[in-house]
């Protein structure tokens, strides 16, 4: 990837969560993308990972979604390849998140929603913190795509 295209992978983050797409299939179709890998399978192998590991309070899916980006690109293929360069680019990407936000994980970052309880639902529409996740999407994707040009760069 080249450092062109880090705004360009944040706005593409950005503007697929806004057409309806969530947080970790947003990221990690942006990824892809930029890198030129295109497949049915994105951004569907991420729909799980969306609204906290699906709605479980977990890790943040933009968080999963960069991390899977990271490891699209700097993953390995074979048992006898480096896993050292994709973990050493997650642990960066996980550090500057947290710095960036205060947390990694959904709730949290929500200010205590629970996505998967109809209090949290309405907490959600009522607080508009769809536009939080948009942040959160658009800045992981940022982030994923800086590591990745200085990775591969």
């Amino acid at each position: 990837m080249e450092s062109a295209a880090i705004a360009e992978v944040r706005k593409s983050a950005e503007e697929s969560f806004a057409s309806g797409l969530y947080c970790a299939e947003s990221v990690v179709l942006a990824i892809a993308k930029a890198e030129g890998i295109a497949s049915n399978l994105l951004p569907k192998i991420a729909t799980a990972f969306c609204s906290g590991m699906a709605r479980s309070c977990g890790i943040c899916g933009a968080l999963t979604g960069a991390m899977m980006g990271v490891s699209l690109v700097l993953g390995r293929s074979t048992p006898n390849e480096f896993v050292q360069p994709a973990y050493t680019a997650t642990q960066c990407l996980i550090q500057t998140f947290e710095k960036e936000f205060g947390s990694r994980d959904c709730q949290a970052l929500l200010g205590g929603c629970d996505l998967n309880t109809p209090e949290g639902q309405a907490m959600f529409k009522d607080q508009n913190l769809r536009f939080r996740c948009q942040e959160f999407t658009g800045k992981a994707a940022e982030l994923a795509a800086r590591i990745l040009v200085g990775s591969t760069g």
